[in-house]
């Protein structure tokens, strides 16, 4: 059975910093992608970061490069984004999501995940 349990959402003012994590379970993490997305209110899923383990591949959406970074862990099974330089238009709930049939529609494609997070809110105050 696979799962995603994300944490570290919470307030912060613009231009702080938050980190979020995704443990996983029931999942290794091969070649597979493991994503981060996030959706604010009124608005659809929107994909921000991708990481493939198995290649060492990293994905970001323009809005954040630069100010988020992915990574993972694989003895904890657990994959991170630390988040910099935060804008209140960052303002979303965040999942992480898996693919565990290998991709085939696109990173950022929200169709191409099996397996999803409830979600952790981030809040940026201005």
């Amino acid at each position: 059975e696979v799962q995603l349990v994300e944490s570290g959402g919470g307030l912060v003012q613009a231009g702080g910093s938050l980190l979020l994590s995704c443990v996983v379970s029931g999942f290794t993490f091969d070649d597979y992608p493991i994503a981060w997305f996030r959706q604010a209110p009124g608005r659809e899923r929107e994909g921000v970061s991708c990481i493939i383990s198995g290649d060492g591949s990293r994905y970001y959406s323009d809005s954040v490069k630069g100010r988020f970074t992915i990574s993972s862990d694989n003895a904890k099974n657990t994959v991170y984004l630390q988040m910099n330089s935060l804008k209140p238009e960052d303002t979303a709930v965040y999942y992480c999501a898996a693919d565990t049939w290998g991709l085939r529609t696109g990173v950022f494609h929200e169709s191409e995940y099996d397996y999803w997070g409830q979600g952790t809110q981030v809040t940026v105050s201005s």
